[in-house]
């Protein structure tokens, strides 16, 4: 037979197929090949013991390490579904989080807040609709540093209404040198709602979406019935 022949029939290989191997092999597969090694050694030429004890201890932790990554996922679950429950329970709280998003309801803004690393002897507050197209820019006074909350009439700069909806803002800030002054920008919402998106939740404000991790305060909503029952 030519070499030509043997290739072609190694290439061949008849007509079955056969499924590819799997590129990782897991506990009960590795334990399969040592047993099949057991049973197949050579009586005369025995494992050394050593080695066998060598692979029983890979066997071992292999096992372990499966068992831990099995108890991390049942761990991961576990705690989503306590934040998940923990989330339900903000509704009609009133939470302070960081952003930059502020809602428009009925043709009335919440505030515009933010937080000055520094003294500002200029600050321009730039409000943006959801196509990211300029609206407003709001010029203040000079500001010291801290916190920091900006009313804004409804208007765009031609004095007109905007539409309801969710809009963002960016505050630009500098000192009496003409050094930029640091602005932090956060938001303070009432939790209308939550919403789930792949196992996590979200905190909704009306159209704003607000992750559980960028929360920083949470306090009760002022309820006027409330405190009028309890005075």
């Amino acid at each position: 037979m030519s070499t030509t022949e043997i290739t072609a029939a190694a290439t061949s290989g008849g007509s079955e197929s056969y499924a590819p191997a799997k590129a990782v092999l897991g506990k009960e597969d590795f334990l399969n090949l040592l047993v099949e090694q057991l049973k197949n050694q050579d009586p005369l030429n025995p494992m050394e013991s050593t080695e066998f004890t060598a692979q029983l201890a890979q066997f071992s932790s292999l096992e372990q390490l499966t068992n831990m990554n099995e108890s991390l996922e049942y761990s991961r679950l576990y705690q989503s579904s306590i934040n998940n429950a923990q989330a339900v329970g903000f509704i009609g709280k009133t939470v302070k989080a960081t952003g930059d998003s502020i809602s428009v309801r009925d043709g009335t803004s919440n505030q515009i807040q933010f937080e000055l690393a520094g003294d500002a002897e200029t600050v321009n507050i730039h409000i943006y609709d959801a196509s990211d197209n300029l609206v407003k820019t709001i010029n203040c006074d000079s500001l010291s540093d801290g916190e920091q909350s900006i009313e804004w009439d409804g208007t765009n700069d031609d004095g007109e209404a905007v539409s309801d909806g969710t809009y963002t803002f960016v505050v630009s800030a500098a000192d009496a040198g003409g050094e930029t002054v640091e602005a932090s920008t956060y938001m303070t919402v009432e939790v209308t709602g939550v919403t789930f998106k792949e196992g996590n939740a979200y905190l909704l404000a009306g159209d704003i979406e607000i992750s559980m991790s960028d929360v920083i305060e949470v306090t009760e909503s002022n309820d006027p019935e409330s405190e009028e029952s309890s005075g």
